[in-house]
């Protein structure tokens, strides 16, 4: 699905040259659940950013979906973004005044999907994720793990290929953050190629490889034994 060739990002100000990642070459493959773990400060959500598509590479190569994405332009990235990436986030980042099917429903707009469509789809995923008795809600109305069930259906409501989750389980505790790995866990078992960001190697035990970054490199890959 993809792959990074020798990929580097600097950050430069006037005085200072940060190094984020230095030469990385990672592949994931298409149905992988992948996670992403190292010390704060590692790389870890620069290199997810370029996953992306949301950053660009300083130097090296970039392949997505078998497609050379190295310098395209803002809009035709945008273009690959929203057909085939969806993205989960530590802050939920839900919109408050939108009330949870609206918050689901608002990442179909940016397809070419008609109203009725886009009901069915959010009521589809809303039941999938157990937040369907929730749908007229308001964010502020929920629980941390109901925010993240409402962040998972919007992340995969248009059948994306790829999810994108940064620490997505950072602002849970346990008992939310393992209902959001098994939801992850689920939708990788239905195919969806999930790459993760996070902290905790319990949850970093729900992929099936882990990819250890330290100062902008990977050190180690490990494959997690079948069960």
């Amino acid at each position: 699905m993809l792959k990074l060739q020798d990929v580097s990002k600097i950050y430069r100000t006037d005085e200072v040259e940060t190094v984020a990642l230095n030469a990385v070459n990672i592949e994931i493959n298409a149905g992988e659940f992948v996670a992403i773990m190292g010390p704060s400060g590692c790389g870890k959500s620069t290199l997810l950013n370029i996953i992306g598509l949301l950053d660009e590479t300083s130097s090296g190569r970039y392949e997505f979906m078998e497609r050379d994405v190295t310098g395209l332009g803002e809009r035709e990235l945008g273009r690959i973004r929203k057909q085939n990436i969806g993205f989960i986030f530590q802050n939920f980042n839900l919109i408050d005044d939108l009330s949870v099917e609206e918050n689901i429903e608002l990442a179909l707009l940016y397809h070419d999907v008609g109203s009725r469509r886009r009901k069915q789809r959010v009521a589809e995923v809303m039941d999938k994720v157990g937040i369907a008795h929730r749908a007229r809600h308001m964010p502020g109305q929920l629980s941390g793990g109901q925010q993240q069930r409402v962040a998972v259906a919007r992340a995969v409501v248009g059948n994306q290929a790829l999810i994108l989750a940064d620490e997505p389980t950072g602002n849970l505790d346990s008992a939310h953050g393992q209902e959001v790995m098994d939801m992850l866990r689920m939708l990788n078992d239905e195919g969806t190629t999930i790459a993760m960001v996070t902290h905790s190697a319990t949850h970093a035990d729900y992929a099936r490889r882990t990819i250890n970054l330290f100062d902008g490199h990977v050190v180690t890959e490990s494959l997690r034994a079948a069960c």
